[in-house]
């Protein structure tokens, strides 16, 4: 990505249509060290958690229900369409989505997806639409 800010007016509708991959975010667009992401999400991802980054899901279309393990105990919190959920940095979390939904994230530049774990899932180099 160069230094210069696009001007262009993002289709959400378009750069979802372009891939069918669940779990594998693609870079839509990036701000002050931020980039936004668009994911399909399908079925229970792994539990993981984020040391130094909190991550915002804005989910686009369907539901995400997101399973959350920290100092204030277990619990869950389902994210409908047009709602959006800050994961705090340190929080451990797994992202559920029992039908397919599209979801909008806000995160720093260097967040891994898989967070402190690493598998077949992580995507180290994210593909930019």
């Amino acid at each position: 990505m160069s230094d210069k800010t696009e001007t262009a007016v993002v289709d959400l509708a378009a750069k979802l249509a372009a891939f069918s991959e669940h779990w594998s975010p693609r870079v839509v667009g990036e701000l002050n060290g931020q980039q936004v992401k668009l994911a399909k999400l399908l079925g229970e991802f792994d539990w993981h958690h984020h040391e130094h980054e909190d991550e915002l899901f804005l989910v686009l279309s369907g539901e995400l229900l997101m399973r959350l393990r920290g100092d204030e105990g277990p619990r869950e919190v389902t994210i409908g369409e047009g709602q959006f959920f800050i994961v705090p940095r340190g929080v451990e979390h797994q992202p559920v989505a029992h039908q397919e939904c599209a979801v909008m994230l806000f995160e720093p530049a260097s967040t891994l997806n898989t967070g402190n774990l690493r598998n077949e899932r992580t995507v180290e180099r994210l593909e930019r639409l």
